[in-house]
């Protein structure tokens, strides 16, 4: 805020008469640092204008800078061009998106790939939170007995696209800086795998529509097969997710009495089960093949899904005592995984 000249004088005029810095800032109810710079300046220059301002001068006013703030703050993914139009709607003001990036990267944000996160509803929330603090406590020996599960979708080209957000350093895991996804989107080849601490199991692709009778003969065929290739024994415990195929009538029952030991994770938990990193490992190294059509990117998944090692499998099932923790400090929200 500027401060009028008559009032800069008097500043003077009473730190000459002896007054003090804190009696000053009453007597003109100003701040005990504006006081000192006014006196400052008058010192070191003898006047009691502000130094001349150099440059080009600033477009946008400060008010309008905090407009422009207040929507980021608000809509981390709207974009620059998004909001240059804003500021021309409600300021008539046309300025270019770079002005806006300027204004933004100054006020301490950046521009990033939003995280795909799968969006939590409040009730899987406490799902997830209660889970956590139930295992918060199982040992490595606990997790390395369990046989994790999934189906996946692979994409015969790649990216489903990205998303950019204006956020700060370190809040990439904000809900509001997510982008939400639903499992399976844009896929071409199904996959279900499992694998355990010692390395990964039976995969198998499924070329039709994955329901409750093609998931139990998945099981009936690989389960117990993938348990004794992975020297886990039939002591092992089956983790599956709460998918409505994995949990249906025929499914519980033969679940029950051939796979008793059973850790069915919360619903819309990726970051509880490691063998999502596992997908992920995959489409990394999926990144060096040229698949152009499903046969293709068939052979090229099985190649590399026998190629892992089972020191990484190992190291994403010493892993879950840590995402335990990280579900908990998230309060059930997503988390870092």
């Amino acid at each position: 805020m500027e401060i009028p000249i008559d009032i800069r004088k008097l500043v003077v005029q009473l730190r000459e008469d002896g007054n003090s810095l804190r009696n000053i800032a009453q007597i003109i109810k100003k701040s005990h640092s504006t006081v000192q710079y006014i006196i400052n300046r008058y010192n070191e220059t003898g006047s009691f204008e502000d130094r001349k301002r150099t440059g080009r001068p600033q477009k946008l006013k400060s008010h309008q800078k905090r407009a422009i703030l207040r929507q980021v703050v608000m809509e981390p993914k709207t974009s620059a061009p998004k909001l240059a139009g804003m500021i021309d709607t409600d300021y008539n003001i046309k300025v270019v998106p770079q002005t806006i990036r300027n204004v933004i990267r100054n006020a301490g944000y950046k521009g990033c790939v939003a995280r795909k996160k799968p969006f939590i509803s409040k009730i899987n929330k406490k799902k997830r939170l209660d889970f956590a603090k139930s295992h918060i406590n199982k040992g490595n020996d606990f997790w390395k007995s369990v046989l994790f599960s999934d189906e996946s979708k692979f994409n015969i080209f790649g990216s489903d696209g990205r998303v950019m957000v204006w956020r700060k350093p370190n809040k990439q895991m904000d809900c509001k800086n997510l982008c939400p996804t639903v499992k399976h989107g844009g896929g071409n080849v199904l996959v279900w795998g499992c694998m355990s601490a010692t390395g990964v199991g039976n995969l198998v692709f499924i070329d039709s529509i994955m329901d409750q009778h093609i998931y139990l003969n998945i099981l009936r065929n690989n389960l117990h097969a993938s348990a004794e290739k992975l020297n886990i024994g039939n002591s092992f415990i089956f983790q599956q997710d709460n998918d409505p195929k994995h949990t249906a009538k025929k499914v519980k029952e033969w679940l029950l009495y051939r796979v008793p030991k059973q850790l069915n994770t919360p619903p819309q938990s990726p970051d509880m089960n490691p063998i999502e990193h596992l997908w992920d490992e995959i489409r990394r190294r999926l990144k060096n093949y040229q698949t152009r059509n499903k046969d293709q990117l068939k052979n090229a998944i099985l190649e590399v899904w026998n190629s892992i090692d089972s020191a990484v499998t190992r190291k994403l099932v010493e892993s879950m005592g840590k995402r335990m923790h990280e579900v908990i400090k998230a309060k059930g929200g997503p988390t870092d995984h």
